[in-house]
């Protein structure tokens, strides 16, 4: 099983050296991969998320890939539906050669309406917007000279071309536990989750399983962990598993960069040897 880390783009401890040094300690420690989230813009009031301070997470993760050689470099999740694809696809398809291949691209539906308005994007369209995106993308990723019919998309794409194309294939894990979500994951390349406990992540497998038995297909988890509960992540890393998931990404929601990267020690030494 493999594991990553949530790099600390958000919130007070976010910052250049921060992430620079959450990123080589990934490496250093032997961790597969480093990984963001994404919020646009927030509502003032609503309790979540806990800081409106997101840092860009393909920016963070170009500046990550910048001071490390060895780790992917994974979204946790971009809100595919709030992107146009065209420059989010060149985005991504530069991210990935500059990295020399190692983005994994992780995608979600969405479901703050307010973002949603505030960007002028129809929060009811949302799953069909992603789905339409994601084939626009891999169209101008895969094809020169390009044509693409749009319907829900501002696109008109005929016979057009944009480079660079990425180095090697992109892939894609769908976040989300609807049926819907999970259908769109086994269309693509892997699914990433969140809030699966170890006690459940059996049955979650199966059903994954159920549409995609291929191992390749991979199954990864989001899990949060902190000071007082890493020390409770051997067991539950091995129940994960067990139970057949392939990959899990730890988000350490301690405060203060240091005590965050005691804490991301403690989740590689957990993981040793699973």
């Amino acid at each position: 099983m493999q594991l990553g880390i949530h790099l600390p783009h958000i919130g007070r401890k976010a910052g250049p050296d921060s992430i620079r040094r959450a990123a080589i300690q990934a490496e250093e420690l032997g961790l597969a991969d480093v990984w963001v989230s994404e919020h646009i813009i927030v509502p003032k009031a609503g309790g979540y998320p806990p800081s409106p301070n997101f840092w860009d997470p393909i920016l963070t993760l170009t500046w990550a890939a910048a001071c490390t050689s060895r780790v992917r470099l994974g979204t946790s999740v971009l809100v595919l539906p709030l992107r146009h694809p065209l420059p989010l696809a060149k985005e991504l398809a530069t991210l990935h050669n500059l990295s020399n291949g190692r983005l994994i691209l992780g995608g979600g539906v969405g479901w703050l309406e307010a973002e949603f308005d505030a960007l002028g994007v129809p929060f009811k369209e949302r799953g069909r917007r992603m789905d339409e995106g994601i084939a626009m993308m891999r169209a101008v990723w895969t094809e020169d000279p390009v044509s693409f019919q749009a319907k829900y998309i501002p696109a008109v794409i005929e016979n057009m071309r944009t480079q660079p194309q990425p180095q090697s294939h992109i892939p894609i894990w769908i976040g989300g536990s609807s049926d819907a979500a999970i259908a769109r994951a086994q269309r693509n390349d892997g699914w990433h989750g969140s809030r699966v406990k170890p006690e459940a992540a059996a049955d979650m497998v199966k059903r994954l399983r159920a549409g995609r038995p291929d191992e390749a297909w991979t199954i990864s988890l989001r899990v949060n962990i902190n000071a007082n509960n890493v020390g409770d992540m051997k067991d539950a890393l091995a129940m994960y598993r067990d139970a057949g998931v392939q990959h899990v990404m730890a988000a350490p929601e301690d405060r203060d960069i240091d005590t965050y990267l005691q804490t991301v020690e403690r989740f590689a030494q957990a993981g040793e040897g699973l």
